[in-house]
């Protein structure tokens, strides 16, 4: 779901290739990286947690280990498509 919604997009990006993809951590940018503390504010109020990538890589990175639920994967890509709508 996360990753169909990454491909369908421009707003947002994800740098691996398909085959390289891990179903476990899902790392994606913001087209604008000016947005990246706007985004991680407003999941911060969602109690979304985490989201912010590796210091080396930057952007973001959700992971969704077998504990998480699908109704937090869901969440989280409500949430991206309400904040590409806002500041799209």
């Amino acid at each position: 779901m996360l990753y169909d919604y990454l491909d369908a997009t421009q707003f947002y990006r994800n740098p691996v290739e398909r085959a390289d993809r891990s179903r476990m951590n899902v790392p994606f940018t913001l087209r604008d990286a000016a947005l990246d503390e706007a985004f991680l504010a407003g999941a911060k109020e969602r109690r979304m947690l985490q989201l912010k990538g590796h210091r080396s890589v930057g952007g973001m990175r959700a992971s969704i280990y077998n504990a998480m639920p699908i109704e937090g994967v869901r969440a989280l890509v409500d949430y991206m498509r309400e904040f590409e709508k806002r500041n799209g």
